[in-house]
């Protein structure tokens, strides 16, 4: 599963297929995860000292596909604008709907269920309710154990934090996988000042010892890149409302 796979099912209500986040600048954030996960995966990286007064900016470290085809488009994407900052680059990744083809695909691997409809029987609509939980949950029980429990994380899981903590949606996250569960039995309180603490705790993760100072810099920025698409996304809607 790519990091942008799992923060999507995070991000999706098990039951009703529908996000329990703000989706308005899903293929923002979408962008960001391919980005952060190429610099993982060492095929790109922020330019140091001695590499043609291009420190801060990205360059393209290993050109070999990754094998999968949205990691390899926003490869592309990279190797097209080498030289730019991080956060230059998530608007035109974005603009290949990762997010959108991401969703499709978990659906197409039978881990979500596409349900379509129509919004007042007249405007379609499609949902995504769970088909395969199990690796969802797997996911959210390494969250939980580092968000809540305080444990370390290994770099794909500080990643993924790192993601949510730029969006502030890690506490929200982590609560609606408590509500799930409560409807399942399993009843666990989830204030406002309990998410709030898991919101502070994934900062934390993200700014900690977890990866190179290149790549902390590097996942830096493009989570000021989230945080500017979500500023935007909001306005645009407190505008048009």
């Amino acid at each position: 599963m790519l990091i942008l796979e799992d923060y999507l099912l995070l991000t999706l209500d098990d039951v009703t297929g529908r996000a329990v986040v703000d989706a308005s600048y899903r293929e923002q954030v979408a962008a960001g995860a391919l980005l952060v996960e190429l610099a993982l995966l060492g095929r790109a990286d922020l330019a140091g000292d001695g590499e043609g007064g291009r420190v801060g900016r990205i360059v393209v470290r290993d050109v070999t596909p990754t094998g999968d085809v949205l990691l390899d488009e926003a490869l592309d994407v990279v190797r097209a604008k080498e030289g730019s900052r991080p956060k230059a680059l998530v608007a035109p990744i974005a603009r290949l709907r990762p997010a959108t083809r991401a969703v499709a695909s978990l659906a197409d691997r039978g881990v979500l269920r596409r349900e379509e409809g129509r919004v007042l029987g007249i405007f379609p609509t499609t949902r995504w309710p769970a088909a395969d939980s199990r690796h969802e949950d797997a996911v959210r029980a390494d969250l939980r154990r580092v968000l809540v429990d305080g444990g370390e994380p290994d770099r794909r899981t500080a990643s993924l934090v790192a993601i949510l903590a730029a969006t502030g949606q890690a506490g929200r996250v982590l609560a609606a996988g408590a509500e799930r569960d409560a409807a399942a039995g399993h009843p666990e309180e989830w204030t406002a000042a309990r998410r709030a603490a898991v919101d502070r705790r994934a900062t934390e993760v993200a700014r900690g010892s977890w990866a190179s100072e290149a790549v902390r810099a590097y996942v830096d920025e493009v989570a000021a890149a989230i945080l500017v698409g979500s500023t935007v996304a909001a306005t645009t809607a407190a505008t048009a409302g």
